[in-house]
């Protein structure tokens, strides 16, 4: 047996028991046909890039278990006729991989720069802090436009 992934993109405007019902499905289909069920992971309400079926949004299930070949082609003919399901994508699962929900933006928290860490400890010590850039005050690639290139003959 093989684990797969499946990645669903649900119709937001769908009940929640419709859309759980879908998830169950899958895991009978799964089990029925001697699989083994690892996980569900309901990532939420998405904003899409472009709209799907006249949708701004999707509900984005993930779904993690063992089967054979012939039981993920059922499962991915039952989500095509499925018109709750705005989009699937099954893969093969990487082992030891965690797959998980992307993190919205503005949520997530922003860790600083090592080089802006080390300057505030020094400015809180009275130090000064080392300059993060070496050399001159023109940036690194500056003497490139100064190199003649082969070829090329200067007027």
């Amino acid at each position: 047996m093989t684990t797969y992934e499946i990645l669903l993109m649900l119709d937001p405007e769908q009940a929640e028991a419709r859309q759980d019902d879908i998830v169950a499905r899958a895991r009978d289909l799964v089990e029925k046909s001697g699989g083994a069920w690892h996980s569900h992971d309901a990532w939420g309400r998405r904003r899409l890039a472009y709209p799907i079926a006249h949708k701004e949004e999707g509900v984005y299930h993930l779904v993690v278990f063992d089967a054979e070949p012939a039981t993920l082609e059922e499962m991915s003919r039952v989500l095509k006729i499925e018109d709750a399901v705005l989009r699937h994508l099954a893969t093969r699962h990487i082992a030891g991989s965690r797959t998980s929900a992307p993190r919205d933006e503005a949520a997530a928290p922003v860790a600083a720069p090592v080089e802006t860490a080390a300057a505030e400890t020094a400015t809180a010590e009275g130090e000064e802090p080392e300059a993060a850039v070496s050399g001159g005050d023109e940036p690194e690639y500056a003497g490139a436009e100064e190199e003649e290139q082969p070829g090329e003959e200067e007027e």
